[in-house]
């Protein structure tokens, strides 16, 4: 019986014939050829982190309140200083114009230095995605509260998983994921929305179930869109609180990412 040529001699011939050698490699290599199918839309990212990439809805730019108004429909009169939108106490919240499902939101804000104010009465407002699920606002830097009603909090419901905040007068960021609940033919919702939130680059909301709006909200059908709402926060402690924002924009999520 003839003995099977060793590995050796299988070398050597595929080295002395090179068109054996390929053939050979095609053969042993397990990965089909790949077809180029549909490609990811290019979006351009900003040219600095935090700045709107080239898909992004902007809503605050630093120039005008254009794309807020008021509850009943009014043009926002917040005024805009120094290239940020700030919200006086008694001017009322705003809403932007246009409503929204799923949505990647961006925001910077600054807190007043309110030295004198404590808990729920400093610097005190909040980001209501569609108007009804608060992410609440607050100078939390030395500033002990009910834990979920404190900065980063998705407003009594969970509190942030850590303290991130920077002291009062210096700019921070929200950057948020929201997927919207989804409703049945029944107009019930059949499966409760979550969020996510990031702030000043932290995790401190990851993908928790939203239980319902949040106190404050708009009592709106949670099966429609709906704006995202900057809280003009009154507390019976304070006469009035300067919040400061800047560098707002939002990213549609399509249903069929999610």
């Amino acid at each position: 019986m003839r003995r099977p040529r060793n590995r050796t001699a299988v070398k050597h011939t595929l080295s002395q014939c090179p068109l054996l050698g390929v053939l050979a490699a095609a053969a042993l290599s397990s990965a089909p050829p790949q077809a180029i199918d549909r490609q990811p839309t290019v979006v351009v990212p900003g040219a600095v982190p935090g700045q709107p990439p080239s898909d992004a809805l902007v809503l605050f730019d630093g120039s005008s309140a254009a794309q807020w108004v008021y509850r009943d429909g009014r043009p926002a009169q917040w005024p805009v200083v120094d290239g940020a939108l700030v919200s006086k106490s008694g001017t009322g919240n705003i809403y932007s114009r246009r409503k929204f499902g799923s949505l990647q939101i961006h925001v910077e804000f600054a807190t007043p230095s309110m030295p004198n104010a404590h808990g729920q009465a400093r610097a005190n407002s909040g980001v209501y995605l569609q108007g009804r699920y608060e992410i609440q606002i607050l100078d939390s830097y030395n500033n002990p509260t009910y834990s979920n009603g404190s900065a980063g909090a998705l407003y009594g419901q969970y509190a942030p998983l850590v303290n991130v905040s920077r002291p009062p007068t210096q700019w921070q960021t929200y950057d948020i994921i929201f997927h919207a609940p989804k409703c049945g033919a029944d107009r019930k919702i059949a499966t409760p929305g979550t969020v996510t939130v990031l702030y000043n680059g932290v995790l401190v909301q990851d993908n928790v179930t939203i239980r319902g709006r949040t106190t404050s909200s708009d009592d709106t059908d949670p099966c429609e869109d709906g704006p995202l709402m900057l809280q003009d926060h009154y507390h019976p402690d304070v006469k009035e609180t300067f919040m400061q924002f800047r560098n707002i924009w939002v990213r549609p999520i399509p249903q069929a990412a999610q």
